[in-house]
């Protein structure tokens, strides 16, 4: 029997690139609230883009290639035979270092400030900001239920102006992670969280990048980011207010 999938899927793809116009992709997010098949297509591919973006797939040369070519620097050059022929050793040697300089080179991995900067900009695309549209809390944090393998603190700071508004999946360093969302007046504010691979709490760290607003704090097991373009004194008491609440 052949397993029936969404006839929705096809459309995950195009809506992360963006391009699906707003009304097509708000449908979709409404879709994929309540689609496993389409929620799990946009974890992976998320997963997928940013390993590829951190992906360090040069090998290291050996160092029987590194003496090679220090002993092809160190040798002399033959006399030209000709006007046409050009000197294999020469250009043996300058191909052998080329490769070299590439197989050593250590692209720099993304440090997490760049990489919740880009998933906050990925979330203000037209219907991307939220799967899950409400202020309730109790509707929010059962909805990540079966989607994550952490259970995600979910706080209502409504009463402090900074009310929720939805959450989302997102992926971080090759994880789903959970994007809660909350607004101070019009502004959005992502707050990403997802289970800490170091233990012990820490104070609010605060940080700006490409004209965003961050911070970053570590509590009860849980890493997390606030980022957004609140004036920074505002997204630093919201960081206050959220760690405070029960």
């Amino acid at each position: 029997m052949i397993e029936e999938r969404c006839p929705m899927l096809l459309l995950v793809q195009a809506d992360i690139d963006g391009e699906l116009d707003a009304g097509r992709a708000a449908d979709l997010i409404r879709h994929r609230a309540d689609c496993p098949d389409c929620q799990a297509a946009y974890a992976e591919i998320m997963m997928l883009r940013d390993r590829l973006r951190a992906a360090d797939l040069r090998e290291k040369a050996p160092q029987s290639l590194r003496r090679f070519l220090a002993q092809q620097s160190a040798a002399p050059i033959a006399p030209r035979v000709s006007r046409w022929r050009p000197q294999i050793g020469l250009f043996a040697g300058m191909a052998l270092a080329a490769g070299l300089a590439l197989a050593i080179y250590r692209p720099p991995m993304p440090d997490p400030l760049g990489l919740v900067v880009d998933a906050h900009v990925r979330s203000l695309q037209a219907g991307h900001l939220e799967d899950v549209i409400s202020t309730d809390r109790h509707t929010v944090k059962p909805w990540f239920e079966g989607k994550l393998d952490f259970a995600p603190p979910v706080k209502d700071l409504a009463a402090e102006n900074f009310p929720l508004t939805g959450g989302r999946l997102d992926v971080m360093q090759g994880r789903p992670v959970a994007a809660l969302i909350y607004r101070g007046g019009t502004h959005p504010i992502n707050l990403l969280v997802w289970p800490a691979k170091e233990s012990g709490d820490t104070e609010i760290q605060a940080e700006s990048k490409n004209g965003f607003n961050t911070l970053h704090w570590r509590l009860n097991g849980m890493e997390f980011w606030a980022v957004s373009d609140l004036e920074p004194g505002q997204l630093k008491n919201f960081g206050r207010l959220w760690r405070a609440a029960p």
